[in-house]
């Protein structure tokens, strides 16, 4: 492994009883930056994620996290391993409250047995206090820390969708894995979306990127990658992306200059 890449996919394909959704895909994620994906609904993009982060075993080729294989291990064991990752549609606990949310994430690094739990023995109320210590301080970081005790489903869709970000934080991962968190955003909500990406960013943590809004994908992006029906069509900084004749004909054409999809 390149010391400098976090993440390298090697051949991947994937298929759906027999038909194509990801095709021989090669990229890699160097330590410390934003790549994003684009393409339009169908092109496999969220697919790609979710081979990436275990949901689905690839059919062919392979998937290196600090350089080790992770292709063939589950989704919770990836997560421990230190990727995370959103939705395209929130999958908030909407009856919980905000800062139980976050706390949510933060379990996934706690280890207590069952009985202890069950007995709420001294360290596991320890565990629990820091845990909602470290809650509020995610909450702070994102910009929710005002809406702590207000229940998550009540919450607009904007602050959702910062706080489902909030509960991937807290798993403390090293690979963020983002699908469409501008989706249903109206101007000034994508504006704050795109002020946390880079503020994650600024704290060490890299970030994969599926957006189809295309000013937050030339905002933030270090490298953009393409996809067209499971098929890396362009590869590269934003400058490149935006000049690629592939590239201005099938995404970049349309009025409002949006990927289709």
């Amino acid at each position: 492994m390149d010391a400098d890449y976090l993440l390298e996919v090697e051949g991947v394909s994937m298929s759906f009883g027999g038909l194509m959704a990801l095709i021989d895909q090669n990229f890699r994620v160097r330590k410390g930056i934003i790549k994003a994906i684009i393409g339009p609904n169908g092109a496999g993009k969220t697919t790609l994620f979710n081979v990436i982060t275990g949901l689905f075993p690839p059919t062919e080729g392979t998937v290196r996290f600090r350089g080790r294989r992770i292709d063939h291990l589950k989704a919770h064991q990836i997560a421990g391993r230190g990727i995370s990752r959103t939705f395209q549609t929130v999958e908030l606990f909407g009856h919980m409250t905000v800062l139980e949310n976050v706390m949510v994430g933060c379990h996934t690094r706690v280890k207590s047995s069952f009985i202890a739990s069950g007995l709420r023995m001294p360290g596991v109320r320890r565990s629990e206090k820091k845990i909602q210590k470290r809650g509020m301080e995610i909450l702070e970081f994102i910009g929710l820390k005002h809406a702590w005790n207000e229940t998550s489903g009540e919450l607009p869709l904007g602050e959702q969708k910062i706080l489902e970000i909030g509960r991937a934080l807290a798993t403390e991962p090293e690979l963020l894995c983002l699908d469409e968190p501008a989706a249903g955003l109206n101007e000034t909500e994508t504006l704050v979306q795109s002020g946390l990406i880079n503020r994650i960013k600024d704290k060490g943590i890299t970030i994969l990127l599926v957006e189809h809004d295309m000013k937050v994908v030339m905002d933030v992006s270090d490298e953009i990658m393409v996809l067209n029906y499971g098929e890396k069509i362009a590869e590269g900084v934003s400058e490149e992306i935006r000049d690629d004749p592939k590239v201005i004909e099938a995404y970049l054409g349309s009025e409002n200059g949006n990927a289709q999809g």
